[in-house]
């Protein structure tokens, strides 16, 4: 695949994700909230095997963040 299609594949699987998370939230059904989280996570490992493959490409960016930052953040997270 070319770096237009990754990205339009990858546009695919953040969609699909709000629809699972919205429906397993609003699910009432224990079979369906099960199958919608399962479903979940089998669209979040694809979403993390794209990002891998952008990533050799040089097709995606990441940036390291020091500990710190990390701790921070999760502190932030806490207090609320």
């Amino acid at each position: 695949m070319n770096k237009l299609a990754f990205e339009n594949y990858l546009l695919v699987l953040k969609s699909t994700v709000e629809v699972y998370v919205h429906g397993t939230l609003e699910s009432s059904n224990n079979d369906v909230k099960d199958l919608l989280k399962n479903s979940l996570n089998s669209i979040l490992d694809m979403q993390k095997e794209t990002y891998k493959e952008m990533s050799k490409e040089g097709w995606y960016q990441t940036n390291n963040v020091d500990a710190s930052a990390i701790s921070q953040t999760l502190q932030k997270i806490k207090n609320n």
